[in-house]
């Protein structure tokens, strides 16, 4: 007959080979998350592809040597960091430019994964993408040249003003003339500085976009003496990444990494850097952070002071 001190030996091995094959082993290949939508796509290729814009300053915009930088890159990379932590596996960034008119198409064939630019979350957009938090606040304005009697978008009676396809301002702004009567003459180009060059020209009057960046642009061209923003908002938008729709795993991944942001108040110190110091250029835009940000990054989790 076994003695009881042999029972219990004999229990407490049992114990142990029945309790440790469950126990997971740090790198075990047999413990692979099972990744889904855009997640698995980066975990299989190792590569996450970035769309860029390549004339929006300060939120993307190219650099002397040609290389994409911007408020809204140094976001990304964040995201970029977030990703790899997940993954728990270093990944290849491919850059490709996009236009306010491709970025939709370029995003849903999977020919990028993540837009990093200038792109307003809208009701409409929401129908065919998913967005990030909130990264910039502002609105419609009109840029002139420096001498014009245009103050107001009232002032725009009979004349010409450019607009940028694929834009939000692309719709908006034609539905508020015919709205007023306003009789204006609307011409169209493919990106910002296009638009832009149709205002130098003569072609067009005015140049309506987001205050933002125009203010960039003059910045950025350095023809601040030339040029100046006028008029009340004509339209509001919240800027933010852009993603693919119904891809929760991606979804708060890119989440995580705006509330690390706001929570270690680094979103403060990138914002400074595009919006406060002088760009490339060696101009500041001087545009403090607004009270209407502030309060969105707060609820993202910075600190109050």
């Amino acid at each position: 007959m076994p003695s009881p001190l042999f029972k219990a030996v004999i229990a407490a091995a049992l114990a142990l080979c029945t309790v440790h094959p469950v126990i997971a082993q740090p790198g075990n290949p047999a413990f692979v998350v099972p990744y889904s939508g855009t997640l698995k796509k980066i975990n299989d290729s190792g590569v996450l592809r970035i769309g860029h814009r390549e004339n929006s300053p300060p939120f993307a915009f190219l650099d002397s040597r040609g290389k994409p930088i911007g408020y809204a890159l140094d976001l990304c990379d964040v995201v970029v960091e977030e990703i790899v932590a997940e993954l728990g596996k270093d990944i290849r960034v491919n850059y490709r430019p996009v236009t306010p008119e491709n970025r939709f198409d370029l995003l849903n064939s999977g020919a990028i994964d993540l837009e990093c630019g200038s792109t307003t979350n809208n009701f409409e957009r929401r129908k065919v993408a998913a967005f990030s938090p909130t990264m910039f606040v502002t609105g419609t304005k009109l840029l002139v040249r420096r001498g014009s009697a245009i103050r107001f978008f009232g002032d725009l009676q009979g004349k010409a003003v450019v607009l940028t396809r694929g834009t939000v301002q692309a719709q908006a702004i034609p539905r508020l003339a015919e709205r007023q009567k306003l009789g204006i003459k609307f011409f169209t180009a493919a990106d910002p500085k296009e638009s832009f060059q149709l205002l130098a020209s003569g072609k067009a009057d005015a140049f309506a976009n987001d205050d933002v960046q125009l203010y960039g642009m003059l910045a950025e061209t350095k023809s601040g003496n030339d040029y100046r923003v006028v008029g009340d908002f004509l339209t509001y938008a919240d800027y933010a990444l852009m993603l693919r729709k119904d891809d929760p795993e991606f979804s708060a991944v890119v989440e995580r990494g705006f509330a690390r942001l706001a929570g270690s108040r680094e979103i403060v110190a990138i914002y400074e850097k595009w919006f406060l110091k002088p760009l490339p250029s060696g101009v500041r835009l001087n545009l403090p952070m607004s009270p209407h940000l502030e309060e969105v990054f707060r609820v993202q989790g910075l600190p109050s002071d």
